[in-house]
């Protein structure tokens, strides 16, 4: 099943090319918002479900709606770090790792990632595909931890690279406002065949920047969920992404149109807004690999350059 908010986030279940209302059959959910609600139904997924599929009539064409952020107030944001091989390149996985990142930073299709005025040495935005958490998880062993899994979503980690002081980065770099766009609707897991086999390709303005599949994790989806909630408890509706591949990482710029898709998750296109108009090259991480230089591009105009 794709869930997904649309409009002033009635709840809908997507079928091909509609999207189908299904807020009566949920409204006696306690809630004060659509992310109390969300989160609520897929917690009680099972009282609903059969109710959810019942609805089948009054479809309204996807292209006439507005779709909104699938889950738009997670309690926990948890991103894995350096969890990709790099397309087999790296010599040993890196010790498993992970960060936060503010709810508030959630933004859904259609809307508009804002680079914000602060000397960062680049924007970025990691292309992803995320777990969400089906039932509370504490302690959970790797052998248990797919058990847990509502379903999938995409999911973009954006970034605000270089910031001073040196060494004091993550929160300033990771939960900037707009930083986090996912969607455009949540699937849940029995839609996935198999999560640790997913093409998954970033576009920027039409050009594939990003290509790689989810086989290549140094740390697969089992072994973060027992190693996140070894440290803290997941709640239903919390959000695990899963990491990237940095080798197709650019920057993102002024009037960009970004396109995420992960196989069977549908694609997700949100907007790039710079009121500083800064520029960078369009080079990715990997072709400056083969030109023998490290690290993303350097700014090349605007407010900050060096």
């Amino acid at each position: 099943m794709k869930l997904a908010f649309f409009d002033d986030f009635k709840l809908g279940v997507v079928r091909g090319d509609a999207i189908f209302d299904v807020s009566p059959v949920v409204r006696e959910i306690p809630h004060v918002g659509p992310g109390d609600l969300i989160n609520a139904l897929i917690a009680n997924f099972g009282e609903y479900r059969h109710r959810l599929e019942g609805v089948t009539t009054g479809g309204t064409p996807l292209a006439n709606v507005r779709l909104r952020p699938p889950l738009p107030r997670p309690g926990n944001i948890v991103c894995m770090a350096v969890n990709y091989m790099e397309d087999g390149t790296l010599a040993k996985p890196a010790p498993i790792n992970a960060f936060h990142k503010a709810a508030n930073a959630i933004i859904g299709p259609g809307d508009t990632m804002v680079l914000p005025d602060v000397p960062a040495t680049i924007f970025e935005g990691e292309a992803e595909m995320a777990v969400v958490i089906g039932k509370r998880a504490s302690n959970v062993p790797a052998a248990q931890a797919m058990d847990h899994v509502f379903g999938y979503i995409n999911f973009i980690d954006g970034s605000a690279r270089g910031l001073p002081p040196p060494g004091n980065v993550f929160f300033q770099m990771k939960s900037r406002d707009t930083f986090a766009p996912i969607g455009p609707y949540l699937v849940t897991k029995d839609e996935v065949a198999d999560p640790q086999k997913l093409p998954v390709r970033l576009w920027v303005n039409g050009e594939l920047k990003q290509s790689f599949n989810t086989d290549d994790m140094a740390h697969s989806i089992a072994h973060c969920i027992e190693w996140v909630t070894s440290i803290h408890t997941l709640e239903p509706g919390d959000i695990l992404a899963t990491g990237t591949n940095h080798r197709g990482l650019s920057a993102f710029m002024d009037g960009d149109v970004i396109e995420l898709e992960t196989e069977g998750l549908g694609r997700l296109r949100f907007n790039v807004r710079d009121d500083l108009k800064r520029t960078w090259s369009r080079e990715t991480r990997l072709d400056r690999q083969k030109k023998g230089q490290e690290g993303p591009t350097s700014q090349l105009t605007g407010k900050y350059a060096k």
